[in-house]
């Protein structure tokens, strides 16, 4: 479930990272009290997620989710443009990032094999 509350907090977070565009400094009203709604939804299921995954690889996937969508939105919705450059370090990030994913232990995982070790080492002993 933490991995899920990763992923929403990440697409929450292509939404604010738009809302503070369209805010203008938080003088528009109704898209800054959308930005300040979808930024503390995002942040909230990113603190979810923390409790099982590693924070370092959390907070690497949060921001990077952020970056990839913000940009490839940006591409798509706000004519921004598109080079090879661009394409390649888009590609290299999501390549760090699943690479985090393939190498981070979540927090439960680690105490049921320690849990699992203890009860060894007493059957051992014993």
């Amino acid at each position: 479930m933490a991995w899920i509350y990763l992923l929403m907090a990440g697409f929450l977070e292509v939404g604010w990272t738009f809302g503070l565009k369209y805010s203008e400094g938080f003088t528009v009203l109704v898209p800054s009290i959308i930005t300040v709604v979808l930024l503390a939804a995002s942040f909230y299921l990113f603190a979810k997620s923390m409790q099982i995954i590693e924070i370092g690889t959390a907070y690497a996937m949060f921001t990077g989710m952020g970056t990839v969508g913000t940009v490839i939105a940006g591409i798509m919705f706000l004519d921004e443009p598109v080079d090879f450059w661009r394409m390649f370090f888009i590609v290299l990030l999501i390549s760090g990032i699943v690479g985090l994913k393939l190498v981070s232990k979540d927090k439960k995982e680690e105490s049921s094999q320690q849990t699992k070790t203890d009860q060894i080492t007493q059957q051992e002993r014993a």
